[in-house]
């Protein structure tokens, strides 16, 4: 019985540390720090509403490429935007995507 509960803890531990990668996009561990964050000047908003989006460095399974910021629409009112970031995990760094939050 103990066994029973036990395989079946882990087996919950798995599927979460599963899912959690999906949120970081391909939910790879790169090696190498990001480069630091490259300084946008950031233009006038083209339409009333609009978010500003900053640039973040993407890996593209060699190296670092900067992605430039924009303007995205919301996809409803109040919504919030949280930029994407780099974590320390796992010894070395993980892309946790931006999202929209209420």
């Amino acid at each position: 019985m103990k066994s029973a509960v036990l395989f079946s803890a882990l087996a919950v531990a798995t599927v979460t540390l599963a899912a959690a990668p999906s949120q970081a996009g391909v939910g790879i561990v790169v090696g190498i720090a990001p480069p630091a964050i490259v300084a946008e000047s950031v233009p006038v908003v083209p339409v009333p509403g609009y978010v500003w989006n900053p640039g973040y460095w993407r890996w593209n399974g060699v190296r670092y490429v900067w992605v430039g910021g924009r303007y995205v629409a919301p996809p409803y009112a109040g919504a919030i935007w949280v930029p994407g970031r780099w974590v320390v995990r796992g010894g070395g760094y993980v892309w946790f995507g931006g999202h929209w939050r209420r």
